[in-house]
């Protein structure tokens, strides 16, 4: 079966009891067993578990063809490398790689292994070994490293580190290309160590800063010829390692304040198309058949800087068929910027080919969010407007998984369909494809839920006791009273679907939520306390007991655990100490991470709540009643190297 205009297709049909598929590419046969599977009501294939329950003699049916509305489905975000797969082993890769395909997404980002390849070009340059992983950061911080945004943090990064990830990645692309997917794979920026200057006394680096200047790094223009000549030995390296790859992503300008000239000054669209040709070029030198692929996160995050002339200059050098634009965050433009959709601002990205795609996760963020009617039909708001342009692709660029698993099932099978979705009859398709049935009481639970977390778009959902206490942070979750019906409306299922594991993954979910909120409300009462020299003993025991009940109803969670997370990293480690250095760099990504990006990830989780959000709210009650201060950044550092905190 051949691609229709570019476009997977498959069909599947049960004949006598044989199910027959047939499809365009691997990926496509995968996702037509999917299909067949869901639309059965028969199972699910999630992060929390599969479930599989076909009937010994499958029933005929008819053929049913489908053929995707889009020439690819893009997956991941940059920073997904960093809040949920920097420690991945073989086996986890290996189950995402089948989700990926039962879910119809072949255009994932590949960027295992970047350093490896970055760390050979700069010692054929002359660097040291030294002088190069001093500037690379721990494993999990490397997105923002390659980003220009920090360097050297968790520093020196061990050299071991590169040869496993060499391996890996060259079974994670063996398998993606086994399946017919094309992954977007790793260009050069342009950061460099500033040692550099070293080798380049003339060499002007450009500092580059992040996170209000916590955090630096050192750029070479696009307009100095050594960044060309850099780009191309990258490309070279990399696919005498790894094979040739048709797209390549390079973000040389990502959340950047870029010193251009004014707006309006000939100077700034001079230099700014002179930079956006010269990365071009930069690929094209390593391989000339390659696509320039560039996140789109700026364009509505960074309009101040990135107008329609100055994105049109950036763009005015390069072919239209050899750029791919990732125009990551529709939800964000829709329900947060309440800004105009970037399709819309930019006229179609000016010919170039682009992707659809939505951010439904910071940091990985565990706590209930998401917008689902829009993550069920936004995708229309592009697909039939006058300005869709080159539109080529749907995705979905979370910065973390293993959370919110409704949105991402919804959201891959919106990019299968041209139509509008019925999200009442999608959600009860998924409800029994997941649990094996649909009782009575899932309406009232989806009418719950519909009224509050997954009727709502929060930027950041987190509970305030998640954050360092004293700070006066307010919590973000959308719990109400809508909400805490829909939990009873779900438990009250429980006799029906108890048996079912995923059933009971989802109910610890809920029931950590509402204890959660609960939790937040004490922390109030408390400072109100504190404020008028109470100290009411029995609130700080009431959520000293909260937190405790939450760790324990997660403790057997299939994700959502901390030794999950710690297993994965200290399995890198060939020695003690090395598994020790992962260990501190996984606990410092999900809690202090810099600082002063703390607690961003905010991950509702065994081990975590217990451990570590626990005892610190319990430090704050003792200051408060003693009058003496607590010095939480010591013992969060203590916490983050494996001491003995308590």
């Amino acid at each position: 079966m051949d691609k229709e205009n570019g476009c997977d297709r498959f069909s599947y049909k049960v004949e006598n009891g044989v199910l027959k598929l047939e499809g365009s590419s691997n990926m496509a046969l995968c996702r037509a067993f999917y299909e067949y599977v869901r639309n059965s009501e028969a199972g699910i294939n999630s992060w929390s578990g599969n479930r599989l329950e076909l009937p010994a003699i499958l029933p005929d049916i008819p053929i049913t063809e489908k053929v995707s509305p889009f020439k690819h489905h893009y997956y991941f975000n940059v920073v997904t490398y960093g809040y949920t797969m920097c420690y991945w082993d073989w086996e986890r890769w290996e189950q995402e790689i089948d989700w990926m395909a039962l879910h119809g997404i072949d255009m994932p980002l590949a960027l295992v292994a970047n350093e490896a390849i970055t760390a050979r070009v700069l010692k054929n340059l002359g660097l040291t070994d030294e002088e190069i992983y001093n500037y690379f950061v721990g494993p999990a911080h490397l997105p923002w490293m390659r980003m220009g945004e920090i360097s050297g943090l968790d520093s020196p990064m061990p050299t071991e580190w590169n040869e496993g990830q060499i391996a890996l990645q060259h079974k994670i692309l063996d398998r993606m290309r086994e399946l017919g997917m094309s992954p977007i794979c790793p260009g050069f920026a342009g950061f460099v160590p500033k040692e550099m200057t070293r080798l380049y006394p003339d060499l002007e680096l450009i500092e580059t800063s992040w996170c209000s200047g916590a955090f630096h790094n050192w750029m070479i223009s696009p307009q100095n010829p050594l960044f060309s000549e850099i780009g191309r030995m990258f490309i070279e390296e990399w696919e005498k390692e790894f094979g040739k790859c048709d797209y390549y992503i390079v973000d040389s300008f990502n959340e950047m304040e870029i010193p251009f000239p004014p707006k309006g000054d000939p100077e700034r669209y001079t230099l700014v198309a002179d930079y956006g040709e010269k990365v071009y070029n930069s690929i094209r030198s390593g391989d000339p058949d390659a696509t320039w692929v560039m996140q789109g996160w700026m364009f509505g995050y960074q309009r101040y800087i990135w107008d329609q002339e100055t994105l049109a200059a950036l763009l005015s050098k390069v072919p239209d068929d050899k750029m791919l634009l990732l125009d990551l965050a529709a939800d964000y433009n829709k329900c947060f910027w309440k800004s105009e959709y970037n399709w819309e601002f930019y006229k179609g990205f000016l010919g170039k080919r682009w992707v659809y795609s939505v951010i439904p996760n910071m940091g990985g963020k565990t706590a209930m969010t998401g917008y689902l009617d829009f993550y069920a039909n936004g995708r229309l708001d592009a697909t039939l407007s006058p300005n869709r342009g080159n539109l080529e692709a749907f995705g979905f660029a979370p910065e973390g998984l293993e959370n919110n698993e409704v949105i991402y099932e919804l959201l891959s099978d919106a990019g299968w369909t041209a139509d509008s979705l019925d999200l009442r009859e999608w959600l009860r398709n998924y409800t029994i494809c997941r649990y094996g049935s649909y009782p009575e009481s899932m309406d009232r639970y989806w009418d719950g839920m519909l009224g509050s977390v997954y009727g709502s778009f929060t930027d950041h959902p987190k509970f305030n006791w998640q954050s360092r206490p004293g700070l006066s942070f307010k919590g973000s979750v959308n719990i109400n009273d809508a909400f805490r019906e829909g939990v009873k409306a779900f438990e009250e299922a429980s006799p029906e679907l108890f048996g079912s594991p995923l059933y009971k993954a989802d109910l610890a979910d809920l029931q950590v939520m509402v204890k959660g909120a609960r939790m937040e409300e004490i922390t109030r009462e408390l400072t109100e306390a504190y404020e008028k020299n109470r100290y009411p003993a029995e609130l700080e025991l009431e959520f000293i007991n909260l937190a405790k009940e939450a760790d324990n109803l997660l403790k057997d969670h299939p994700t959502h655990t901390l030794d999950r997370w710690l297993g994965y990293a200290r399995k890198w480690g060939k020695t003690p100490e090395m598994a020790d250095y992962y260990e501190s760099n996984a606990r410092r990504l999900i809690t202090v991470w810099g600082p002063p990006v703390d607690d961003y990830a905010a991950r509702l989780w065994s081990g975590l709540i217990g451990g570590y959000y626990l005892p610190r709210w319990e430090h704050w009650f003792e200051s408060m009643r003693s009058g003496e201060p607590f010095d939480f950044a010591a013992w969060e550092k203590d916490w983050v190297y494996g001491k003995n905190v308590k």
